[in-house]
């Protein structure tokens, strides 16, 4: 695997030549690609030591998204084999990129880390993707941990490794696209025993703005540049997709296209769905999946984060009851659920406190909705076309929390319905569906053709 270390203690003279300012940069891009209208504020910049890509055949692409097809392919809403059609047809390049972000709420400047993918060969123009990756309870099943794909014997394991980010390298790098992933804050090689921001907004959009530009400066080493800015996210990537597509139409920056898989839109509403479902379900789904397991540790992350980014440090008292409080503790500490801890994970409806999201509780819980609150996506009026893929049988987000938002966006926001689909199958469907199963929409893939 061959990281591209910084050397932030060395002033590089080529700092100077490449990034003077990002928005210098950035706007000679847009000259280039002719949609690119970058002006995104200019962090501050490391150039890493060149090493040699690893480099991963079309043939393992496929054979590995076939692999995960079927694990993906929950309810067999999809044709049970790997269709052909949605083959890799180049060979793709990985490359580690590595740059500094700040953090707004704490200003603390840390290192992060992301993934570049380009299509083997490339040269000159080519659309580029920035691909946002969905929950991970796990600190390195980051998209930049692909480059274990290095080792030609390695064979990536469902939650260990980023399968969703292998998807979209199969499907996007492998047939055409420059692909941009940032590992997020607290997470990948460079955590250094951070706690991750999940779902904090300012930490999440200036890690994605960075490792974007870092992106794209190393596209311009390579030789290439964007043709347009294409975005995509699934779960919590939807979310931050949604946050970073906000950001960038503040800054006047052209995004061709986004597409949203299992959309987090309210992230209080989500929170208080998590916590009772039944509040939202109406009687007559009564066959509609309940949350699975894994919410309550969502739960603890989001609780985890928003007391390490907000300066809420009684939250966990708060919040949670006291008989569940060690198991959050240790949970955010270690992200274990080895052995018989995972027995011992609470219930979602009783880990909070009573009435928490029904009268006055705490100070602090109040400020943890307020945040919530503020950071939603769902009302905002977008300026070029972006789909919020939505399953009909998602077991972690109603069909009626995506709603509003599709409601709100304006006239470039469309909805679409996957039917039969979970929230692995609407990501699924997103990328290798059928019409049938996408209500008559093509999948994200072939709609962002037709626009590039």
């Amino acid at each position: 695997m061959t990281a591209r270390a910084t050397r932030p203690e060395h002033h590089d003279n080529r700092l100077d030549d490449l990034a003077t300012s990002r928005r210098g940069f950035l706007k000679s891009a847009s000259a280039a690609a002719g949609s690119l209208a970058m002006s995104i504020a200019a962090p501050e910049v490391a150039l890493a030591a060149p090493g040699r890509p690893v480099r991963v055949s079309k043939e393992r692409l496929n054979a590995l998204a076939a692999k995960f097809y079927a694990v993906f392919n929950e309810g067999n809403i999809l044709p049970a084999a790997f269709p052909d059609k949605h083959a890799a047809r180049n060979d793709v390049e990985l490359r580690r990129i590595v740059t500094f972000t700040r953090i707004p709420d704490t200003g603390e400047r840390i290192k992060v880390s992301g993934l570049l993918a380009v299509p083997a060969g490339a040269r000159g123009a080519l659309p580029l993707l920035s691909w946002q990756h969905g929950t991970i309870l796990s600190f390195d099943q980051v998209p930049s941990n692909l480059l274990r794909l290095k080792d030609e014997k390695y064979e990536p394991r469902d939650n260990v490794d980023s399968i969703e980010t292998l998807f979209n390298i199969q499907r996007f790098a492998g047939n055409g696209y420059a692909v941009v992933a940032a590992d997020y804050v607290g997470k990948g090689p460079y955590r250094n025993g951070r706690g991750e921001a999940y779902a904090v907004k300012g930490a999440t959009v200036q890690c994605c703005l960075d490792i974007l530009t870092a992106g794209l400066l190393e596209l311009r080493t390579l030789g290439l540049r964007p043709s347009s800015l294409f975005l995509n996210g699934w779960s919590q990537g939807a979310l931050n997709t949604q946050w970073l597509k906000q950001a960038l139409q503040r800054r006047g920056i052209k995004v061709r296209a986004t597409a949203t898989q299992s959309p987090f839109n309210d992230l209080a509403e989500s929170f208080h769905y998590w916590a009772n479902p039944a509040a939202y379900i109406p009687a007559s789904e009564s066959s509609y999946p309940m949350p699975p397991a894994w919410i309550t540790p969502c739960m603890i992350v989001l609780l985890g984060s928003y007391r390490r980014y907000y300066g809420l440090s009684d939250l966990f008292e708060t919040a949670i009851k006291p008989q569940y409080q060690a198991f959050a503790e240790k949970y955010w500490s270690d992200y274990s659920l080895e052995g018989e801890i995972v027995k011992s994970i609470p219930p979602a409806g009783d880990f909070l406190v009573d009435g928490f999201f029904d009268r006055f509780t705490n100070d602090t819980n109040s400020a943890l909705l307020r945040r919530l609150g503020a950071n939603g996506a769902t009302f905002w009026d977008y300026d070029s076309p972006i789909r919020f893929y939505h399953g009909l049988a998602d077991e972690a987000l109603h069909p009626r929390l995506v709603r509003p938002a599709i409601a709100a966006g304006g006239r470039f926001a469309a909805g679409v319905p996957v039917n039969g689909a979970s929230h692995r199958g609407t990501f699924l469907s997103s990328l290798y569906g059928e019409p049938t199963v996408l209500n008559g929409h093509s999948t994200a893939f072939d709609w962002f053709n037709s626009l590039a």
